[in-house]
């Protein structure tokens, strides 16, 4: 099994440029998220660019020395109003707070026009405005902007509601709040949401684009099985 950062396509450093679409590179001050190969999740900031190397400012500083092998191939993360960027580089670090980023190379890139809305049964508390008693519901589709949510017949167009989204068993889970901006007679609202965290938009567009990328691997499985 090929790893994300096999998938990348080279990039070169002085052009910035792929052969088949531009190198996006996140800008200054923008929050990020470094993920090493052995699965470890580090928060931080972009602090610029020198030459061909991004400069990242980890949050929390590395507090023991890591090995040069560790920093091969990591992946960098932001989430965005393009969507969720994604790239690989080789790491180089001399204090454990900045690191260097080079041979930078684009992964995949989940793009959306407004924002993406994919097919996805989830488990959702609702808190109506004025109610103490939470309602189980579920999540029939999702986007980054809102959701369609079953069981909730007795909600109207403008009413208000705090939720809590629970996109997989071991995580936390994504909570805002919403407005029913639409109704259908079968039950189901559209919810467009009113407040949502910086971390849980970046959550919940990263579930999306795992949606998606299952929904693109199915579809390749699929045609497989017919050509056959």
């Amino acid at each position: 099994m090929r790893l994300p950062w096999q998938r990348a396509a080279p990039v070169a450093a002085s052009s910035g440029t792929a052969a088949s679409a531009p190198l996006q590179l996140p800008s200054r001050h923008a929050p990020v998220e470094v993920q090493m190969r052995d699965g470890t999740c580090l928060h931080a900031r972009v602090a610029g660019q020198e030459g061909g190397e991004l400069l990242v400012l980890l949050l929390v500083p590395l507090q023991t020395p890591v090995g040069q092998a560790q920093l091969r191939e990591i992946v960098l993360e932001q989430t965005g109003p393009a969507g969720v960027i994604r790239i690989a580089g080789d790491g180089f670090t001399e204090d454990g707070e900045l690191l260097r980023l080079a041979n930078l190379r684009a992964l995949d890139v989940l793009q959306r026009r407004e924002y993406v809305r994919v097919r996805a049964t989830c488990p959702v508390e609702v808190h109506i405005a004025g109610t103490s008693t939470p309602i189980e519901s579920s999540s029939l589709d999702l986007s980054g902007g809102g959701m369609l949510l079953g069981g909730l017949d007795h909600l109207r167009v403008g009413d208000h509601l705090d939720f809590r989204l629970n996109t997989a068993p071991e995580a936390p889970p994504i909570t805002g709040s919403g407005t029913v901006v639409r109704m259908e007679s079968d039950g189901r609202r559209a919810i467009a949401f009113d407040s949502i965290s910086e971390g849980n938009q970046r959550r919940l567009v990263r579930f999306l684009f795992e949606c998606q990328r299952e929904e693109r691997r199915k579809g390749l499985a699929q045609e497989g099985s017919v050509g056959r």
